[in-house]
């Protein structure tokens, strides 16, 4: 909490630090902001395109700064729109591929459907792309269907139609087309009826249906002569001059064909001096940015005096903030490290008592198992032994001795062979008499089975003989690791491999198991790893674990070796 406070403190510093620049300059609200975007997009439904932009771009300088994904894809879809009523179709392009990058991010169904629709009809008409100009009208249709905007759904599958069509995939139009006659007259309007009809002639011209396909196209150039549609008109014209050619009315036919050269021409005339005002416009944005860099230098000239008193009275208040708080960071900083240092200090001490505790417990372990041991082997051990050699002997010079003795003599084998069988699990007989590696080789061997196999190799000869108490330390961690092998692992193969390296013993234990999480270390207390540590710790040595869930484990010691006095 004390660093949190700190932290916040120092953030607000650096407010102040920075008020008396931002001072000049408040940023407006997002409705200001959707306001002035309205605005941009008023004036170029006006045909005012230099105003739209100039609007645009300073909606969206403001948007951007506010991060409003939405404002920013609605701004970028109006200043596209202003290039493409303009013609400069490339600009267009760019700045709707922009704003569906940002619409993309929203839930603005609406927005998609425009941006889609608009950028489908630059793949189609300008570019001459069809698939992809197809894929984004499809695109567009799936936002109108989602936002039950009946009104746009027809508008769309009308291009998906014409786009079709203008590839004579008629049978892959006639759907969109059915939904556009069946739905138009309640949700269509003016400005697409004239390219209704002209689809409805051009399907019924494929069809072979000379009558119907006429109607529709002298309906299509008679609403078109009737309305604003000059594009429509003329395209209206040049499919009926095909329609006429291919039945032979050729006079009507080449009638058809000026008219369409001539709307044409007319529409191209148009479209140059919309270019030739693109060049005044771009003119016209620089002459506004002048005016508004002139603004800003009167402005900055009115106001530098007094934030430049502002800003000098706020910078020693800053300074001298500044400095106690870097002091009193310092200072905190510096507690918190002791204490840290502390708390370390702490935690390796009683983690170093810890393991004291658990050598000590090991060892004395160690010990009594080796006291027992030897006490079964060389004491109980040979009682026994006598005892039933006197049983023995009495049993053989008397030809019927008492059940009783006979009894008594096979209780006291058992006896034997049971006390000989604990001395040898306190302490192997081998490993006492033959040394580390006859007993951990004879080790694998009993503790392979038909579900688990131990396969034991070494480089370092069997003979080879350290420190007895080495040897027992270094055997028992073995048995323990096989030990968790045999009860957790599930493994089928397991492998010992021991050798001599830089005067440092060497054994790498792995498995083909189930393995287990490595980072729960310190939970698995089951496994005896701890207790491992301490032991492996103790002679001065190291252990590394590598485990994964479903990939076996693999273990490696390397203990300095203590050699025989």
């Amino acid at each position: 909490m004390p660093q949190t406070r700190i932290i916040l403190l120092l953030l607000f510093v650096l407010n102040l630090l920075n008020a008396g620049i931002l001072a000049k300059e408040i940023a407006p609200s997002k409705n200001e902001i959707t306001a002035l975007a309205k605005e941009a997009n008023q004036y170029m439904k006006e045909d005012q395109f230099e105003k739209s932009l100039v609007k645009s771009r300073i909606a969206l300088q403001y948007a951007i700064a506010i991060k409003d994904d939405n404002l920013i894809a609605t701004i970028y879809n109006t200043i596209g729109a202003n290039f493409d009523e303009m013609t400069e179709v490339d600009k267009a392009f760019f700045y709707y591929n922009k704003g569906l990058l940002y619409a993309n991010k929203t839930n603005n169904y609406q927005l998609k459907n425009w941006l889609y629709n608009n950028l489908g009809n630059i793949y189609c008409f300008d570019k001459k792309q069809y698939e992809k100009g197809i894929f984004f009208y499809k695109k567009s249709l799936e936002y109108s269907e989602k936002i039950k905007d009946i009104s746009q759904t027809v508008f769309t599958k009308l291009n998906i139609t014409w786009a079709y069509f203008d590839t004579g995939r008629f049978d892959d139009g006639y759907p969109y087309l059915q939904f556009i006659n069946k739905f138009h007259k309640k949700y269509g309007d003016e400005s697409t009826i004239v390219a209704l009809n002209m689809l409805n002639g051009m399907y019924y011209n494929h069809k072979m249906d000379i009558e119907k396909a006429d109607l529709f196209f002298q309906n299509a150039i008679r609403l078109g002569k009737l309305g604003n549609e000059k594009s429509d008109l003329s395209f209206s014209h040049l499919e009926y001059s095909k329609f006429l050619l291919k039945n032979g009315k050729y006079q009507k036919a080449y009638q058809n064909l000026a008219d369409y050269n001539s709307i044409t021409a007319e529409l191209n005339n148009e479209e140059k001096l919309k270019k030739i005002n693109v060049a005044g416009i771009n003119l016209e944005l620089d002459a506004y940015k002048r005016e508004i860099d002139n603004i800003e230098t009167k402005y900055e000239t009115n106001q530098q005096l007094l934030i430049e008193k502002q800003y000098k009275n706020k910078q020693i208040s800053v300074i001298i903030i500044a400095s106690l708080l870097l002091i009193i960071i310092l200072f905190y900083f510096f507690f918190q490290n002791t204490r840290l240092k502390q708390n370390s200090k702490l935690k390796d001490l009683q983690s170093q008592i810890q393991e004291n505790i658990i050598n000590a417990s090991i060892n004395g372990q160690e010990m009594e198992r080796k006291k027992i041991a030897s006490f079964l082997h060389d004491n109980i051990s040979a009682l026994l032994s006598s005892a039933g050699l006197h049983l023995t002997v009495f049993t053989s010079q008397n030809q019927s001795p008492p059940q009783e003795i006979v009894k008594t003599k096979t209780i006291l084998k058992e006896a034997h062979d049971k006390v000989r069988d604990l001395s040898h699990e306190l302490m192997p007989s081998l490993l006492a008499r033959f040394g580390l590696f006859y007993a951990l080789e004879d080790l694998c061997e009993k503790n392979s089975n038909s579900l688990l196999h131990f396969t034991y190799s070494s480089v370092v000869s069997t003979i080879t003989r350290y420190d007895e108490d080495f040897e027992m330390k270094i055997y028992f961690i073995v048995t323990e690791l096989l030990n968790n092998i045999i009860k957790h692992s599930q493994a089928g193969k397991a492998n010992v491999t021991i050798q001599e390296y830089n005067e440092s013993l060497q054994i790498h234990i792995t498995d083909n198991g189930k393995g287990f999480d490595t980072d729960k270390f310190g939970f698995l207390d089951g496994f005896g790893l701890n207790q491992i540590h301490a032991r492996i710790n103790n002679l001065k040595g190291t252990i590394a674990i590598n485990s994964k869930v479903d990939s076996g484990t693999s273990i490696s010691i390397a203990v300095p070796i203590a050699y025989q006095k």
